[in-house]
């Protein structure tokens, strides 16, 4: 059992998916592709390079969890030879170089069920929020607790695990992390550039519905973690508990100067609303420091620490939206924000 295996998913990703689908094709003949109902020609492109295309029922709820699994499920029915499953994400380039050095990481440490490498915003300098991205693909080599959208997996590893959790709509892959370090793997990431990513998130909407399903996502990861003693580590409890505590704090805080202020008090409201923005601004100057040595200027850091301070509302809302809808037993639906 031997050699690499590709799985992209994606909908309507246009030129972004052209790179994508020709970047894995020069690595290998076993590629996969998992349409999610496009309407702009995108499986027939993969098609026109031989590509085996698979089209993700749209009658039930898309998550991406549901079509990585779909597509690492054809790879091993079409190449049933195949070692290792590489899945990228259909707005992401595959590297030249990468796939040897991941291949033989793996081959060298039998231990390791995913290796990863670093993810490159290809076009940084269109918006503070692909800049944001940039920071966020920045992570330190070494021995890690997840991976992204895009890793090699050993195949035995994934199938042991029974792959991703399809009803995730977000925090799939820390997931299956998590699970695969409960049964011995571990998860690397090397230092070794991987693939370009056009996140193409250009304006606040965007970025306030990704903030949102991150929210989501992690509130859901957490509830199902916290869950299962047998896991031993809560997903994402530190991110939801920090929205929760930031965005109810300030709310409280400014609710509060504004009884006082009405009360005839003015000047005390004044110093209680001055002193919850102070509050904000200390802690994005904290996180903006922290993550300078991420960035390649203090702007990026600056940047970095103001979104994310700002995006513990959207984040917040996310969560209200999971715990609203576990209340009523609502399916989760996917949170898009890419046009």
């Amino acid at each position: 059992m031997n050699g690499v295996g590709f799985v992209a998913i994606g909908r309507n990703e246009g030129e972004r998916l052209e790179l994508c689908l020709r970047s894995l094709c020069k690595e290998s003949g076993c590629v996969v592709y998992v349409d999610s109902g496009s309407t702009d020609g995108s499986a027939e492109f993969a098609r026109s390079l031989g590509v085996e295309v698979v089209p993700l029922d749209t009658s039930a709820t898309f998550t991406m969890s549901r079509a990585r699994n779909a597509g690492w499920n054809r790879l091993l029915a079409r190449w049933p030879e195949t070692g290792f499953v590489h899945f990228v994400d259909g707005d992401c380039e595959l590297i030249e170089g990468w796939v040897p050095s991941a291949e033989e990481f793996l081959a060298a440490n039998p231990q390791t069920a995913a290796v990863c490498g670093r993810r490159r915003e290809r076009f940084p300098e269109k918006s503070v929020f692909n800049r944001l991205c940039e920071t966020e693909w920045n992570t330190p080599p070494g021995e890690a607790k997840s991976c992204g959208g895009d890793s090699l997996m050993r195949r035995d590893a994934l199938v042991a695990a029974g792959g991703f959790n399809e009803s995730l709509i977000a925090g799939e892959e820390p997931e299956l992390c998590l699970r695969l370090r409960r049964a011995g793997w571990k998860i690397h990431r090397i230092d070794k550039d991987m693939t370009r990513h056009d996140a193409n998130i250009l304006r606040w909407s965007q970025w306030w519905r990704r903030s949102m399903r991150g929210g989501y996502g992690a509130a859901d990861v957490a509830a199902r973690t916290a869950a299962d003693p047998a896991l031993g580590e809560v997903l994402f409890g530190g991110q939801v508990a920090s929205a929760k505590r930031w965005v109810r704090g300030i709310t409280c805080a400014l609710a509060a100067a504004l009884v006082v202020a009405v009360a005839g008090f003015w000047w005390a409201g004044l110093a209680i609303a001055i002193g919850a923005s102070g509050a904000l601004v200390l802690q994005a100057a904290r996180i903006a420091r922290g993550a300078r040595r991420r960035c390649p200027d203090w702007r990026s850091a600056i940047e970095y620490g103001a979104l994310t301070v700002l995006a513990k509302l959207p984040q917040f809302l996310g969560i209200r939206k999971y715990e609203r809808d576990r209340r009523s037993n609502t399916e989760a639906k996917l949170i898009e924000y890419k046009t």
